[in-house]
């Protein structure tokens, strides 16, 4: 009887105190995205349409991980940061090992278990936030913050794990996210703009080193692509081929789009590579036009200001960077996603929060969210009373 009345009290308190409203704007994103994926892929030889229902298992899971998250006090995990970075850098490192992907991607970026896939790259974003948040605010805390050494300290963890994620997993997308994630978070700890000059001459500096180094040719191609296609693909038969169809297809939905399940290209298998995955808005700006496409920016707009309204209001210096860091992460992902799909950034393999199709970015996402409903439940900590 008393596991039982705890467990009831449990959910009482999931109920009174956790973001509800984070929960349901989330979940109905997924479903929305779940809705897409299934039109775009009922003809495919995947088990009719199988992604649809593994996207449902992921969702499944991630709205248990938001329910878990929720419950976690995010002042005890950030106290053990140089555990979460070991256990970031070596999930990471196993795709040394293990690491599967298509054919130009290098090692690749998933592990495989069976027909399981998990990228280590989207588990380790709620690692790296909170990471960086609480070296923010033990920075803060000593009054050190703006520092030279502090700000050398962030650069070094950031330069490792972006490292990691670029050249072990080959991950251009999702290493640029967390460059972006970090600006932000930054930016939101108080940064001054001085070190944000400093850094863009820095990367400016070191680009072409990155780029002769770092980058095979196919990634030069593709970055180069939208802003200079006489020269990178004058047919544009090559890399400017998806983003050429993905724009067709949005422009050919008009307002209301050709019906659910009733996109010429949407429903033509292999017309749009990736179509299910990092061009998802395709399929919901030609079969439900610029509504759908709106619907799509609506909702995660929302969550983006629910991020940043919960961090604002946590009281917490800790538990706020962590919110801007999760909206910093859904921003950037966003504009980059879209940016493909539109044609005007390169192609790059960014999903889509919650839309796009794959397991882990669902369930990460999830997870994030669940990070922010919990500093919401819980009240200001002690050591942060008096700053």
């Amino acid at each position: 009887m008393q596991i039982i009345s705890a467990i009831f009290r449990a959910i009482l308190r999931f109920f009174r105190d956790a973001d509800i409203f984070l929960l349901a704007v989330s979940t109905a994103s997924a479903i929305y995205g779940i809705v897409l994926i299934n039109s775009v892929t009922k003809n495919f030889s995947f088990a009719q349409g199988g992604q649809a229902n593994v996207q449902i298992g992921a969702m499944i899971i991630g709205i248990l991980l938001f329910i878990f998250f929720s419950y976690i006090d995010i002042d005890i995990i950030a106290d053990k940061s140089r555990f979460l970075f070991l256990f970031s850098i070596l999930l990471i490192s196993t795709l040394f090992f293990w690491g599967v992907g298509e054919e130009d991607v290098g090692r690749g970026a998933w592990l495989r278990f069976f027909n399981i896939g998990i990228q280590p790259a989207e588990i380790v974003k709620i690692t790296y936030i909170i990471i960086i948040a609480r070296m923010i605010v033990s920075f803060k805390e000593r009054n050190t913050f703006n520092s030279l050494m502090s700000i050398l300290q962030i650069f070094i963890v950031f330069s490792i794990m972006f490292g990691f994620v670029l050249i072990v997993s080959q991950d251009m997308g999702t290493a640029l996210v967390y460059f972006g994630v970090l600006a932000i978070m930054l930016f939101a700890g108080g940064m001054k703009l001085r070190w944000f000059a400093i850094g863009a001459a820095l990367i400016t500096a070191a680009t072409p080193l990155i780029w002769e180094n770092f980058l095979n040719q196919k990634q030069r191609d593709r970055i180069l692509a939208p802003f200079a296609p006489e020269i990178v693909d004058p047919t544009r038969q090559g890399v400017l081929w998806q983003p050429d169809l993905s724009v067709e297809a949005i422009a050919t939905g008009g307002f209301r789009g050709q019906g659910l399940g009733s996109g010429r290209l949407t429903q033509t298998p292999g017309a749009i590579p990736a179509q299910h995955t990092d061009f998802i808005i395709s399929v919901a700006g030609e079969e439900l036009g610029f509504v759908g496409c709106m619907l799509v920016i609506i909702l995660l707009m929302v969550i983006i200001i629910r991020c940043v309204y919960i961090g604002l209001k946590s009281n917490n210096p800790l538990g706020m960077l962590v919110c801007m860091g999760v909206a910093g992460m859904v921003i950037v992902q966003t504009i980059m996603n879209l940016g493909m799909a539109l044609g005007i950034m390169p192609v790059i393999g960014v999903p889509l929060p919650f839309f796009s199709y794959g397991g882990s970015s669902i369930v990460t996402s999830f997870a994030a969210m669940g990070l922010v409903s919990g500093i919401k439940m819980r009240p200001k900590p002690v050591r942060f009373r008096n700053l």
